[in-house]
């Protein structure tokens, strides 16, 4: 199923001007605060009239300014997950879910017990929203959502309003949303972390306009994308899978270019992650190194350098099957004669990857 965008719309000040693709999967809007984000899943959900436009879901026409076609928003079937878990406070769980269902086509729902299951909500079916953690009425809001059994999913960052505790239990779970399921997810966030561990597709807005937009790893490893998501969380994902969990408290994965050894990941041996790498966390060596007390080495060959107007160097890496980044000085990265071709050696320390940045690879 893909979703097709194209929307112009002026505000005093601002105007938004979009048009992207969103494929199966989670499609990340990330941009700044007041990039238009919010704005473009209002208008794809019918809240906001756009001045010109087109929005489909697959061969259903939900807004077109040419034909003056502008389904309302009960007749969309779209779920909208908002920052705010907005339940019925005199509902139960099971109440407030429930409710949910009673907009699903007749035939076509959802079964209450795998939403349930897959949300880990069971325990919380007899509790009323007042006596649930933040994360606790955000999974509890999704699966109100899921079983209306929408064609797609709006989330407008449903992690904004929670702690960081909250934040790493909530995270699964959409993993789970993402993998377990067939409905597309527009997902707006401004945090790259969330983007690099839940999102298949990327759309970068900045000032009302698509910047950049494609995979996700595709786009995180480019060195020209990088000065858009800020030098400090430039960075790629790379896919690895969990071979063994050492004595020491590490746990070895293979990732296609070699082994490497991270801190304990609470994972089933076998399992497939994606794992973040900051471009600033990775040096780079045009021979092995020796006596190093960084454990992870990966050999790779260069496809990019990218200088920068000030002192700074993005050099773009092929590591096996996957692209990296890093981030280096303009006189080392002379000094090493970095250029298109060259073999080295991607050095990354073990603990420079946070649990943050390690999430489910999805199928």
């Amino acid at each position: 199923m893909t979703v097709s965008v194209q929307l112009k719309h002026a505000f005093a000040g601002f105007t938004l001007d979009v048009a992207f693709e969103a494929p199966a999967g989670v499609t990340a809007l990330f941009g700044r605060s007041g990039s238009g984000k919010t704005t473009v899943i209002n208008a794809v959900s019918g809240l906001l009239r756009p001045d010109q436009g087109r929005v489909a879901v697959d061969d259903l026409l939900l807004f077109d300014s040419a034909t003056r076609r502008n389904l309302p928003v009960h007749r969309r079937r779209l779920g909208y997950v908002f920052q705010e878990a907005r339940l019925f406070p005199h509902l139960s769980v099971r109440q407030n879910l429930l409710y949910g269902r009673r907009f699903a086509p007749k035939g076509d729902g959802v079964a209450l017990e795998r939403v349930v299951e897959m949300l880990g909500i069971g325990p919380l079916l007899p509790r009323r929203p007042g006596a649930l953690s933040g994360g606790e009425k955000q999974r509890v809001a999704i699966g109100r959502a899921l079983l209306a059994r929408p064609r797609l999913l709006l989330m407008d960052e449903p992690l904004a309003a929670l702690d960081e505790a909250r934040k790493a239990e909530i995270l699964p779970y959409l993993e789970r949303l993402r993998d377990q399921t067939d409905i597309p997810i527009l997902y707006v966030s401004h945090s790259m972390a969330e983007v690099a561990r839940l999102a298949t597709t990327l759309v970068v807005m900045e000032a009302g306009r698509v910047l950049r937009a494609g995979p996700t790893n595709a786009l995180l490893s480019a060195p020209e994308a990088a000065q858009g998501f800020g030098l400090r969380e430039a960075g790629a994902v790379i896919i690895a899978r969990i071979a063994a969990q050492e004595e020491d408290g590490l746990t070895r994965l293979e990732t296609s270019a070699g082994a490497i050894l991270l801190p304990r990941v609470e994972a089933p041996l076998g399992s497939t992650l994606r794992i973040r790498i900051h471009a600033h966390d990775v040096i780079l060596s045009r021979t092995r190194p020796q006596g190093l007390s960084a454990l992870n080495i990966l050999p790779a060959v260069v496809t990019e350098v990218r200088l920068g107007d000030g002192p700074g160097a993005l050099v773009q890496l092929r590591a096996g099957d996957d692209l990296m980044l890093a981030r280096v000085t303009r006189r080392s990265a002379q000094a090493l004669d970095l250029r298109a071709g060259s073999d080295c050696f991607a050095i990354v320390k073990s603990v420079s990857v946070s649990r943050d940045d390690i999430g489910a690879a999805g199928v």
